[in-house]
């Protein structure tokens, strides 16, 4: 399974960004092979719809769920209609949530945000 983590830098031992649409960059993960891609954010700095436009980037990746400490609803729903679950990030680093996805040890994500709309 590919997983998408935003992230603080370009490497699997980055932490893990507290922010979705604004993350500078997602590292998205296949946790059976151990292969790694980053994706620049180029919507961290868009005046309106970073999320949508992070999650858009996300679905076009192929990843097939999202591990993250929040995500806006405007984003949840263009991951959920492309069929990708949310899951919540513990601190640590990007490969810290790919050993605890493959484990099993992550809560879904529940607790969706209205967003940070106008905050660009």
């Amino acid at each position: 399974m590919k997983i998408a983590v935003p992230s603080e830098g370009k490497q699997m031992d980055s932490p893990v960004n507290r922010s979705f649409g604004r993350t500078p960059c997602f590292i998205v993960a296949d946790t059976e092979t151990g292969d790694f891609k980053v994706i620049d954010n180029e919507a961290a700095a868009a005046q309106g719809g970073a999320g949508i436009k992070a999650a858009q980037a996300i679905v076009d990746s192929g990843a097939g769920a999202v591990v993250t400490f929040h995500c806006g609803e405007n984003a949840a729903e263009v991951l959920n209609a492309a069929g990708i679950r949310l899951w919540k990030a513990v601190p640590g680093t990007v490969a810290d949530m790919a050993d605890a996805w493959k484990n099993g040890t992550l809560a879904e994500l529940s607790e969706i945000h209205a967003g940070y709309h106008g905050h660009g």
